[in-house]
């Protein structure tokens, strides 16, 4: 007999009938007569109760039922007298497909903390709380590209493997084939990078928006959707070594239709969370978060915030707030800076325009008066920023001026550059941090608990 899903079981209300289920053991209780087994395929959060009347099955098969064990059942779907479950299966057949012994399973009935369920990523999915996150990612990935599809958007793949440093920042993975303890070299000593593999220094790409921006530049409307790496020593909650970025980039968009995309994109993929992982948000809310619901709900109501950095920094000074790091204006904002004015100025997201183009990317475009940039930064409770964007400088001249300024290598982004020489056009785009998001919408506190295996400084276990 086919395989049921959990899932359909629960929702079907179709009782009297014959089904198969497979799936891991989460509890078995009962007496010396009948055997109650919570039994989860993954399918959603809830387990089906599984009936086994004991005169009818070896005891020897009962006892290999054991917490984290597999079994196939076939049985019958009735009604539960039971309060909290609508349906459960009377078992005719019972069989182990996967034993698990419980002196060494470490996921047995009780409170695990999520540090140690990092330690055991590999078992981690099996709880309530990690198959309700992985769940709502699922969701929000398909999310991410429903939206864009129904926008008319064309679905980038950029390099993973890359020769420049989108961000300027340094902080890369390099990539070599070159025998580390023994690599050629140059005259001077340096390592000699035309004998790797692509014949040149490589690296695993930190932004995918480089090359976003050439679709862009034919195709109008593009994102990209996949993993960005960053080697920075970053050892706290909201830091991973390898994440995913979804960015978009248009063609003909300025500053305001970049910002009004991203507070509509937030928006459905929040909304679409709320619609679609009901019975996984509930859970995390009762759970871990009890304003989780309610936060997610006033994001999607209300107007985002709209105001400048210099007036942003303007209210931080007249908060009287003593922070750790002090404002001025010029300075890079803090997550503590970004969350005050979210949670405690505005009490709603914020979008911060216009930056020092100091502290921002050589891409952005500048503003008339020399000193800021067209950057948006989209501030969300709880993280502090969610999205980073900006209106990309197309012309030629102010571009290259400010890759001279900044002492960056031409040579490596001839191919950026071209596109400002041969039919430029206004253009902007934002970046947003998958995991982020989904720290947002699960309510978690820790970003290594919304990926399956988090890269992080000195752990790359699994």
């Amino acid at each position: 007999m086919k395989r049921s899903k959990i899932i359909d079981l629960l929702r079907s209300g179709e009782t009297g009938r014959e089904v198969t289920v497979m799936g891991w053991v989460r509890t078995r209780r009962g007496n010396k007569n009948v055997a109650f087994i919570a039994l989860n395929d993954g399918s959603i959060i809830h387990n089906i109760q599984i009936v086994a009347d004991l005169q009818f099955f070896e005891e020897e098969l009962i006892k290999k039922v054991t917490t984290g064990s597999a079994l196939k059942v076939t049985g019958m779907l009735v009604e539960s007298p039971a309060q909290g479950q609508p349906v459960e299966i009377q078992a005719k057949e019972i069989e182990i497909l996967g034993e698990a012994n419980p002196e060494a399973y470490p996921l047995q009935k009780k409170g695990h903390s999520l540090e140690f369920l990092r330690s055991i990523a590999h078992l981690r999915p099996r709880t309530n709380t990690f198959g309700a996150v992985l769940r709502i990612r699922h969701a929000l990935a398909f999310a991410i590209h429903k939206f864009f599809n129904e926008k008319g958007f064309v679905y980038l793949h950029t390099p993973i493997i890359t020769a420049s440093d989108a961000e300027g920042a340094g902080a890369m993975f390099r990539v070599t084939t070159l025998d580390i303890s023994n690599p050629p070299r140059l005259p001077d000593g340096s390592v000699d990078f035309s004998q790797d593999f692509f014949g040149r220094e490589t690296n695993l790409t930190v932004s995918g928006q480089l090359e976003a921006e050439l679709g862009a530049l034919a195709l109008s409307l593009v994102y990209t959707f996949g993993p960005t790496f960053r080697a920075e020593n970053s050892n706290t909650p909201r830091h991973l070594a390898e994440f995913w970025m979804i960015e978009p980039e248009m063609a003909f968009y300025d500053i305001h239709d970049d910002m009004d995309l991203a507070e509509e994109f937030l928006k459905y993929l929040i909304s679409y969370a709320l619609e679609h992982c009901p019975d996984d948000l509930k859970f995390l809310n009762d759970m871990y978060d009890k304003e989780l619901i309610e936060r997610l709900q006033d994001v999607i109501n209300g107007a985002f915030i709209r105001l400048t950095y210099t007036e942003a920094i303007q209210i931080l000074k007249d908060s009287g707030q003593k922070f750790e790091f002090p404002v001025e204006w010029g300075c890079d904002l803090q997550a503590e800076h970004e969350r005050y004015l979210v949670e405690k100025h505005f009490k709603r997201p914020v979008i911060l325009t216009d930056y020092p183009k100091e502290i921002k990317a050589f891409y952005m475009k500048q503003n008339e008066d020399g000193k800021t940039v067209r950057a948006m930064d989209v501030l969300f409770p709880r993280i502090g920023e969610i999205i980073g964007g900006s209106q990309r400088e197309e012309n030629f001249d102010t571009l290259y001026r400010r890759i001279k300024e900044l002492n960056m290598n031409e040579d490596t982004l001839w191919w950026y550059l071209d596109t400002r020489r041969f039919g430029t056009v206004p253009h902007a785009g934002f970046g947003l941090g998958f995991e982020r998001l989904v720290l947002f919408v699960t309510g978690m506190t820790n970003i290594r608990d919304v990926i399956p295996f988090p890269r992080t400084p000195q752990n790359a276990e699994f």
